[in-house]
């Protein structure tokens, strides 16, 4: 059995009040939503308020999503919305966590040092970004979604996706010349 076709059979369960069938979605999904706010808010704890509120909220519309077998992209959906949201009413500190650039492990310690700084740079090349190009970016780039999985996760347009991931690319670029 897929993925997605264990997917519709849990959210129907959870549709008709499973909470055990609602906590394996949790499960099966909670690195990955945080991982989508972490990366769009850039702080670990407003990122783990934001991906519990993604939660919360997709248990109370459950009843909205018509497409059992496309759960993970109506959560991811609520998940990037809730870090937008979030990013909108505050200074954002995004921050690559290791995670998402490792240090090669045979690299020296120079390399690592100078892997740090480039991290570093990214971060606050980030920073400067929209809310909006940033969630493009970060969807497309650390989480490799397609452009119209990312147009329908940030309700808006591919081609909107695709001038924000454009804008966002651009301005990176610019901001990370020196590392060139």
């Amino acid at each position: 059995m897929t993925s997605e076709a264990e997917d519709g059979i849990l959210v129907a369960r959870a549709r008709d009040g499973d909470t055990a069938a609602f906590e394996d979605l949790v499960r099966r999904y909670a690195t990955r939503v945080y991982r989508i706010a972490l990366r769009i808010v850039g702080d670990a704890d407003t990122a783990e308020d934001a991906a519990q509120d993604s939660f919360i909220t997709a248990w109370r519309c459950l009843h909205e999503i018509h497409a059992e077998q496309a759960f993970a992209a109506w959560l991811y959906r609520i998940a990037a919305t809730r870090a937008v949201n979030v990013t909108r009413t505050r200074r954002p500190e995004v921050s690559l966590e290791e995670e998402a650039l490792p240090p090669s492990r045979t690299a020296g310690p120079a390399q690592q040092a100078v892997a740090a700084e480039l991290r570093a740079a990214l971060t606050r090349a980030l920073r400067r970004l929209t809310p909006e190009q940033r969630a493009c970016w970060v969807l497309r780039e650390l989480e490799g979604m397609s452009t119209n999985e990312i147009a329908h996760t940030v309700h808006t347009s591919p081609d909107a996706v695709r001038g924000r991931v454009h804008r966002a690319r651009a301005r990176l670029a610019q901001e990370l010349t020196p590392w060139r």
